[in-house]
């Protein structure tokens, strides 16, 4: 139990259902769908749809989804890529040819090229046809009404409007919809989003129809061509995300369920198979615990970057990199009192904004979901009409000629956004996921590790300073909060240690308790959100 003297939040606590996302108004949408009758994917996308409202920032229509379920928290766990594509016409050379033209050498974050077909609508059609119980036209209803009456700007949502005012600016559809006076609406302020009302309105009556053919596909071609994109209608139409098969593995008597790639869940799984081998110290936030988890970050995420991309384009070999073999191999490259320099070359091997959000139902269904756009405000490109703040997920394909996650016509990039679980004994017990781009994968690790190995409860583990070693580098970023015994430990082991630019990542988790019938959730303290239940 926390000290109640000492600053933080308690657990949530609920039994008939519960919500935890990072904006207060998703989770209330959330509970509002559940008490209506929906099931726990109604709620997680209706929460999502307010979210792409209420904190345009983070997620979007114009950006991805990635889902897993459960029915009645069994271990037969459902994952759903809702991932975009590149355009048919998108080929490497051609692509390539464009940007060195402008004297570019890989894919910029405001270029058309780095927007490929937004996969969230349909994603959300899917689930909600498949799991749902109540109409789209509900489950919308909220965010339609948020965009068209008005929505009060929380802080952390305006911390993040700020940042993104510049890129903001230079759209002139994202700046008269978005900006004030050419500023971030302020805090507490009321804002309004007509164009995207409009285009909620007109899926909640017709569905992915609404999106992917007529107006809002021709508006956002017509936007995406006019800034040298290569997509088409045709792209549009043939948009279609795809169940698919989870990936798995064992950590500390538990099984962590993960969607497989191009999402870069694998390389939570690397990260935790790593790990399992090292004893458990006890060692709460210490520094050769740290030293460990960092190494460890810095191989997988090596992994991550010379392989993991689209398996429909190119095969990666799932099987043996989650192999007991595999993480044999990589944990004994790791040395007390050093660093690895240089980093292996896996090119021969056979942090950005979010949302995730998490809803648990009176059956135990289990919704663990993740909305993003990517960047903060993804591109920054806007279609005018439809008000769909696109995002820039393209930015994730490499260039190079021969390389696994190089661009190519109807490819899904390399992923970041990943929602897991954690079962035990063939039952969910926790559906959680940690938002902040490249973070996530380390965040999955380091939340399971304060959780299982150090035995904190979730809301104190969420709670506790962060850090992450940039891929491929030997920079360690670290939060303010780090205790200096921390960051002095790790540049003393040769690490560059660096400020991070604000707070790593966010977090959400829902514990369910099989034996009395609970639920306990918690939310990240750095974003404005919360967990409830009823």
């Amino acid at each position: 139990m926390r000290n109640f003297e000492d600053l933080g939040r308690s657990l949530a606590i609920g039994s008939d259902g519960m919500a935890a996302t990072s904006h207060p108004q998703a989770t209330l949408t959330a509970l509002d769908v559940l008490k209506a009758g929906g099931s726990a994917m109604d709620a997680a996308i209706a929460a999502s749809a307010v979210q792409c409202v209420v904190e345009p920032g983070s997620t979007g229509l114009g950006g991805d989804c990635f889902a897993l379920y459960s029915r009645q928290g069994s271990g037969d766990v459902i994952a759903f890529n809702g991932s975009g594509r590149a355009p048919a016409a998108a080929t490497r050379e051609r692509v390539a040819g464009l940007l060195a033209a402008q004297g570019e050498a890989s894919i910029p974050r405001g270029s058309a090229h780095a927007v490929t077909i937004p996969g969230a609508v349909d994603a959300w059609c899917q689930l909600a046809r498949d799991h749902g119980r109540l109409p789209l036209a509900r489950i919308l209803a909220p965010a339609i009404a948020m965009a068209t009456d008005g929505y009060a700007i929380t802080p952390r949502v305006h911390c993040d409007w700020v940042e993104a005012t510049e890129l903001l600016r230079h759209d002139p559809a994202a700046a008269r919809i978005l900006l004030v006076d050419g500023a971030a609406p302020g805090i507490g302020s009321r804002h309004r989003q007509l164009e995207l009302a409009a285009t909620l309105t007109r899926i909640a009556r017709d569905g992915r129809a609404a999106f992917y053919q007529g107006a809002v596909a021709a508006d956002i071609v017509e936007r995406l061509a006019a800034g040298g994109g290569l997509h088409s209608l045709a792209d549009f139409n043939e948009a279609a995300g795809q169940y698919v098969e989870p990936v798995r593995t064992a950590y500390r008597g538990h099984e962590v369920v993960e969607c497989p790639p191009n999402g870069q869940g694998l390389i939570a799984l690397i990260l935790l198979n790593i790990l399992s081998g090292k004893p458990v110290t006890r060692e709460a936030y210490g520094i050769s615990n740290i030293h460990c988890e960092v190494e460890a970050t810095r191989l997988a995420y090596g992994i991550r970057e010379a392989m993991l991309c689209d398996p429909d384009a190119h095969a990666m070999p799932v099987e043996k990199l989650l192999s007991q073999g595999f993480a044999d191999d990589l944990r004994a490259r790791i040395q007390p009192g050093r660093i690895i320099e240089p980093l292996p070359d896996w090119s021969s091997v056979p942090h950005r904004d979010t949302v995730y959000i998490t809803v648990v139902d009176k059956e135990r269904n289990c919704a663990s979901f993740i909305n993003s756009v990517f960047w903060g405000f993804g591109s920054g490109i806007m279609a005018p009409r439809s008000g769909v703040m696109l995002q820039n997920r393209g930015m994730s394909f490499s260039l190079a000629e021969g390389h696994p996650n190089a661009i190519a016509p109807r490819k899904r990039p390399r992923h970041t956004i990943i929602p897991a679980m954690l079962l035990k004994e063939g039952r969910v017990v926790m559906p959680f996921g940690v938002m902040g781009g490249d973070y996530q994968a380390m965040g999955h690790a380091w939340f399971l590790r304060r959780v299982l190995d150090d035995g904190l409860d979730i809301q104190a583990a969420m709670d506790l300073p962060r850090l992450f070693p940039l891929p491929g580098t030997s920079i360690v970023e670290v939060e303010a909060r780090v205790p200096a015994a921390i960051r002095d430990g790790l540049a003393q082991l040769g690490y560059s240690v660096q400020n991070s630019d604000g707070p790593i990542g966010g977090s959400q988790a829902i514990q369910i308790d099989w034996q009395n019938g609970t639920l306990i959730g918690a939310s990240d303290p750095r974003k404005d959100g919360c967990a409830l239940g009823y």
